[in-house]
């Protein structure tokens, strides 16, 4: 089994100071700026490239300890016969003494590293974009435990109905737009 693995923090519980005046015909939704703070969540989730369908759980805390819980929750879901093959980007959480350990003592997990800077291979990503738009940007959440019900519950529904992503070009489409970008910034100084 291949999941793209991360982590989304500092999701901020944020109460509206005024309420959001809706969409009516012709005028578009009006709200205000401001916002009240109510403290932040992490949100941990692996992606299977396969279905669509995600693990995911809620941290206040983003350290080495929270993403071995992480990782204990994937070993605990994922049939005890597959391995399993995690995407994870480069960020330290992922790499201390502590996670190094725990992987060397579950030899089914193999862990593969994306390239720094290139965190957009991760498809999890994708579902995070997905998180913001469908539900954090326009939320209001008065308290983080209303938060992470919310956040749980668009994890739910997602898991009814997974779909997996799928690449719209291919990996030669792709190199060669990164070589014409290449081209333009490496001749802009002349």
């Amino acid at each position: 089994m291949v999941l793209c693995v991360d982590e989304k923090s500092q999701v901020q519980a944020l109460a509206r100071s005024q309420p959001a005046f809706p969409l009516m015909p012709g005028m578009p939704e009006k709200r205000t700026h401001g916002s009240i703070r109510h403290g932040t969540t992490t949100l941990f989730a692996a992606l299977n490239t396969a279905d669509g369908s995600v693990i995911s759980s809620l941290h206040r805390k983003h350290r080495a300890a929270e993403f071995e819980k992480f990782l204990a929750r994937i070993e605990a879901q994922v049939p005890a016969g597959l391995e399993i093959h995690l995407i994870c980007d480069n960020y330290q959480t992922h790499k201390t003494p502590a996670v190094r350990a725990w992987l060397a003592s579950h030899p089914r997990f193999h862990v593969h590293f994306t390239p720094t800077y290139s965190s957009w291979l991760n498809q999890v990503e994708r579902f995070f974009g997905f998180v913001t738009e469908d539900l954090l940007r326009r939320s209001d959440h008065r308290s983080v435990q209303a938060l992470e019900a919310d956040i749980r519950a668009w994890v739910k529904a997602w898991n009814e109905n997974p779909t997996p992503f799928t690449w719209t070009k291919t990996a030669e489409q792709i190199l060669e737009s990164l070589g014409r970008l290449l081209n333009r910034i490496s001749g802009a100084g002349h």
